[in-house]
């Protein structure tokens, strides 16, 4: 149901108008010529409106981002915690406070049904910050509905999730723009440049250190609050007894969610979907990924050690090589390691090296990944981070999260994105969904 007082009861339609005059009262701006206004003004048609769908902690963050861009207008939120609801019109109004745009709590129309949101025509695009488990849902059914996708990471929870979402965004010509944003950092931009133009030799191994895998889910059952829509917020995976680490009622901490099977992938995929993706950006195997997986051996119940096999021979193993989460890329003529707190080749005289004019450059067009998706909006060019290669990052995080479930080697083919030879490992690609209520 639409959860906004102020238009509650109201038909589609009549919705349509409410927006409408909503933000027309954000300061007159379809009545007061573009001259008067003068330069930097966004006119009506010019704007691009957005809803948020999952307005939990990152909703929050990717909201206070978003509200910084220059034409575009949050205008909706969905999520199954009516508190969150609440919390988000007067979260969206401070945020663009902050700018020096007025924007009223009772502006902002919020659902706890995110299909109710996709059917607003005003909404040309959408933020999607759910758990992993609903991420292919909602994307997917976005795009039918004819919104553009800004996805958090990792962009699926199940391999079958992404294929699905690169097939939708192609059939629908939907603009698709993962959550990876580390690709318009200048830090791991540099970082990934070196490597790309052979600056540390030809490379032969790249260690990535990121979490251990997801487990079942064990935690004990809590007494639920009448404040969220619980067989929502399961969704597709299978309702779960509930606990406050798992969805807390308020945004204070990251939950935990991430860390089970049912609804994340651990953080190997969660940091996975991060560093895998730049050690995939470094070798310029963005739209592939590994054919070999080769499992820890003699180990009972391994979290870490999995190693991974291009067809041309660069070995990756998920270790930790002692700095945190982060990439080390190891070549013929020295080696080079990236994070978000530091970029540091062996050969520190390279920090600070100019590219040459015919090197390979990498860099975000626009330097920032928010403005990247709402300019890809308006030209209808691919992103930064397009769906495809955000998929081609997850899916090493799935793949090796099933290595080691299976504690055994799996060969993969990119291509065709099926395991080889290996019914019980493909039939771990995906999973049935819970028929919801």
């Amino acid at each position: 149901m639409n959860d906004n007082k102020s238009s509650k009861g109201l038909k589609k339609s009549d919705r349509r108008d409410f927006l409408k005059s909503s933000l027309l009262a954000l300061g007159g701006i379809a009545i007061v010529p573009r001259h008067v206004l003068g330069a930097g003004y966004t006119a009506p048609s010019d704007m691009v409106n957005l809803g948020v769908i999952g307005l939990g902690k990152q909703g929050g963050i990717l909201s206070n981002a978003f509200s910084g861009q220059k034409g575009a207008r949050i205008i909706a939120g969905a999520d199954v915690w009516s508190t969150k609801r609440e919390w988000f019109k007067g979260f969206v109004a401070e945020a663009y406070a902050k700018h020096d745009v007025k924007v009223k709590p009772q502006d902002v129309i919020t659902y706890s049904n995110y299909k109710e949101l996709l059917e607003d025509k005003n909404i040309d695009g959408v933020i999607i910050a759910t758990p992993d488990h609903w991420h292919a849902l909602n994307a997917v059914d976005a795009m039918k509905a004819g919104k553009d996708v800004y996805c958090e990471k990792p962009l699926t929870l199940k391999i079958d999730e992404g294929i699905k979402m690169v097939d939708t965004s192609r059939k629908t010509k939907r603009v698709v723009q993962t959550g990876s944003m580390q690709r318009s950092w200048d830090g791991f931009v540099k970082g990934c440049e070196l490597v790309r133009n052979g600056y540390i030799g030809e490379v032969k191994q790249v260690l990535v250190q990121v979490g251990a895998p997801s487990r079942p889910y064990d935690l004990p059952k809590e007494a639920l609050p009448s404040e969220v829509d619980w067989d929502q917020w399961c969704g597709p995976a299978p309702i779960l007894g509930y606990h406050h680490t798992i969805a807390p009622a308020v945004n204070e901490t990251y939950p935990d969610w991430r860390l089970f099977d049912e609804t994340g992938g651990g953080i190997l995929t969660d940091w996975g979907a991060h560093m895998f993706d730049i050690a995939q950006w470094g070798l310029g195997m963005d739209r592939t990924g590994p054919v070999k997986f080769i499992a820890p051996s003699g180990v009972s119940n391994p979290q870490t050690g999995l190693k991974m096999y291009y067809e041309n021979g660069i070995e990756m193993i998920h270790q930790d090589f002692g700095r945190g989460f982060g990439v080390r890329f190891i070549g013929t003529e020295g080696s080079l390691d990236v994070s978000r707190s530091y970029m540091d080749p062996s050969n520190v005289s390279l920090k600070d090296i100019e590219l040459k004019v015919d090197d390979i450059r990498l860099a975000n067009p626009d330097g920032d990944h928010y403005k990247n998706f709402l300019e890809s909006m308006k030209s209808r060019k691919q992103p930064h981070c397009d769906v495809e290669i955000g998929h081609r990052s997850a899916t090493i995080g799935n793949i090796a999260n099933i290595a080691y479930r299976l504690n055994k080697d799996l060969d993969w083919d990119p291509k065709k994105e099926k395991f080889i030879g290996d019914k019980e490992a493909n039939k771990m690609m995906g999973y049935k969904y819970r028929k919801m209520g």
